[in-house]
């Protein structure tokens, strides 16, 4: 088994490169207008931009900056097929022109466009973006009424195009079955607020780079990948940066394509994917460590599980998850600087294969006065991302 993944460093606005109706997913950040860190991307695109900044025309700078992006949002609807997801993580601004501080909802214009132009909105998830210190405020302190709201979460608009996706052939079925995540997974990756994800600090030494960089952490793509695509699907990423979208598809056995204005992301996405297998599996393996000692915690709380995992050999919540496989990465081969291969194995990991007593849970027969031994989590995974 093995994906494939491109970048193209070109404009998104039109993405030539991709055929309609090809792409199962989306997930991407764009750049943030009225955000100042993106004045320039903005200004490059639109030089009148910068004459509106200057005379303090803050609703024509708005829109302009908006305007934009709208074409990239009409790319990603001719590209995504019939049921296809696109997850948009977006920050509201707040902004201070001529002496007035005020927001500047960008999610609601972006949703506002997507909804226009033909996509179903489905429940947004609000990331909680915990990067600011406790004692931070905005306006005049303590003294009311001039102190405002700090802003610490960011927006993950979910949208679908047309209905909802038919998986019709047996292959299809088996494969979406394999795709499967699980129980316990599925009760914190749909909640519609992410409290556990942190942002990121963007360890770049170019400063220009640095600047135009805002990316999210690895786990924000993957999760979606995992929670709205399946396993051979095509994830693009309009907006790439510094390629977290394509790393997460390749820890996912997902196909990837990615679009970046600025050539300079090259060397650095290039640095990164020299970790790629050994990151990825590392973070395959805490997930199954992880359901590992959920069971644990199940068992010794008295619950016996009906269904086990015919891959694993492990107890599962539902009979969704029996097909489950998580496939690890076995190597990477770097095609170019813009392009990549993914070789995966399709046997499931020996390591998470062993259950002690397994003919104990057949039928659902769980020994709960025995304790399952389990190794600890590190605490923190550092991310290269």
């Amino acid at each position: 088994m093995k994906t494939t993944h491109a970048i193209y460093y070109d404009d998104s606005r039109s993405m030539k490169n991709i055929d309609s109706g090809t792409i199962d997913l989306i997930v991407t950040s764009p750049p943030y207008p009225m955000i100042e860190m993106w004045d320039d991307f903005f200004k490059q695109l639109n030089p009148d931009i910068d004459k509106m900044i200057e005379s303090n025309m803050v609703s024509l700078v708005y829109e302009m900056m908006h305007k934009q992006l709208d074409p990239v949002w009409d790319e990603c609807y001719r590209v995504l097929k019939e049921g296809g997801i696109a997850c948009i993580n977006i920050g509201d601004a707040t902004r201070t022109i001529n002496d007035n501080f005020a927001l500047y909802t960008n999610h609601a214009r972006i949703l506002s466009y997507m909804l226009k132009i033909g996509f179903s909105a489905l429940p947004a998830i609000i990331w909680r973006k915990q990067t600011n210190a406790p004692n931070k405020f905005m306006g005049s302190g303590m003294l009311p009424p001039g102190a405002y709201v700090t802003l610490e979460h960011e927006y993950i608009l979910i949208l679908r195009k047309g209905p909802k996706m038919i998986f019709k052939s047996e292959s299809e079925k088996n494969n979406r079955r394999e795709s499967a995540f699980f129980w316990e997974e599925r009760n914190y990756w749909f909640s519609d607020v992410w409290m556990d994800l942190k942002g990121i600090a963007q360890n770049l030494n170019d400063k220009k780079i640095r600047l135009r960089s805002a990316a999210f952490p690895f786990e924000l793509p993957y999760r979606l990948i995992n929670m709205f695509s399946v396993k051979g699907g095509v994830v693009l990423d309009p907006f790439l940066g510094t390629g977290t979208t394509i790393f997460a598809s390749m820890a996912s056995a997902r196909n990837s394509i990615g679009f970046e204005f600025d050539p300079n992301f090259c060397d650095v996405i290039v640095k990164q994917n020299e970790a790629i297998v050994s990151y990825s599996n590392n973070m395959i393996d805490q997930r199954l460590e992880k359901h590992k000692q959920f069971i644990t915690n199940r068992i010794e709380s008295g619950y016996e599980f009906k269904y086990k995992n015919k891959n694993y050999g492990f107890p599962v919540m539902t009979k969704q998850e029996i097909d489950l496989l998580i496939n690890s990465l076995i190597s990477i081969n770097v095609i170019n600087n813009s392009s990549y291969e993914i070789l995966y194995s399709e046997t499931p990991q020996e390591d998470f294969c062993k259950t002690r007593n397994e003919s104990a849970f057949a039928n659902g027969k769980t020994p709960v006065s025995h304790k399952t031994k389990t190794s600890k989590l590190p605490s923190k995974q550092r991310s290269i991302f």
